[in-house]
């Protein structure tokens, strides 16, 4: 599967634990929602990313990603510390050139 260098490299950014390289591919304004909170700017997504490596050791395996203009769909296996993992988890993208400017976890 061929994935746009933005989701491969969100996606390395988290398996390396690297939560300022994970912030990185998202615009200054995104936000991304997850567990019925949201996070908004880069500041406030790099706290939230290492907040939740540090409690779950996550680890993603992309399964499927489709693309229809600047809305993509990532399907991910998540690995990790939390009760049952592994769990399949969907990553709803909005893409803006080449970040992300909105992301929805649900699963």
């Amino acid at each position: 599967m061929k994935l746009p260098n933005t989701i491969e490299g969100l996606i390395q950014a988290q398996n390396n634990q690297d939560s300022t390289t994970f912030a990185e591919y998202f615009t200054a304004d995104a936000t991304v929602a997850d567990e019925g909170s949201s996070y908004s700017g880069r500041d406030e997504i790099k706290a939230w990313n290492q907040q939740t490596t540090e409690k779950y050791q996550m680890q993603l395996k992309p399964i499927d990603f489709n693309q229809t203009g600047s809305k993509g769909e990532l399907t991910v296996e998540v690995t990790g510390t939390f009760p049952g993992s592994p769990s399949v988890m969907q990553y709803h993208l909005e893409l803006e050139d080449t970040l992300i400017s909105s992301l929805k976890i649900t699963g």
